[in-house]
């Protein structure tokens, strides 16, 4: 990802939109830079690609964020994951779609700490808010 322009640099209270890309959902998640908090959003279908980018689009328009911000799978060993290029070209996308600057951040441990049951949909909205507060905050410590 190319380092964004300066004038595009949010704010410290911007409003940030995260995502916990998937092959079968995307979890949003919102958050707020001056209070550090994040809540889940809602839970997008991955395909088909046109309809995904028409809800994202819409969600941007509703809340207006000045930082996106995309979760980036990482080994437990800090290696690359094989699902990151994906990850990787979906920042990429949103990006060039939207205008908005675009971070990724190691999304280790995010869905293991999100409640719900396995294949809940609303998991992934929760791993996209626990990686938004752990960006706020600092990385997640598996120990």
């Amino acid at each position: 990802m190319g380092t964004p322009e300066p004038a595009r640099k949010p704010s410290d209270h911007a409003v940030w939109l995260a995502f916990d890309f998937g092959e079968r959902r995307i979890g949003l998640a919102i958050g707020n830079r001056l209070t550090g908090g994040a809540r889940p959003l809602l839970v997008v279908a991955a395909s088909p690609v046109t309809a995904r980018f028409e809800k994202i689009a819409g969600v941007i328009s509703e809340w207006q964020p000045e930082q996106l911000l995309v979760g980036l799978p990482v080994m437990p060993d800090g290696q690359a994951h094989p699902f990151a290029p994906r990850c990787e070209r979906f920042a990429r996308q949103l990006e060039g779609r939207f205008g908005l600057p675009v971070t990724l951040a190691d999304e280790r441990y995010t869905s293991a700490l999100a409640p719900g049951a396995k294949g809940d949909v609303g998991k992934d909205a929760e791993a996209a808010a626990i990686l938004l507060q752990s960006y706020f905050y600092g990385p997640i410590d598996s120990a």
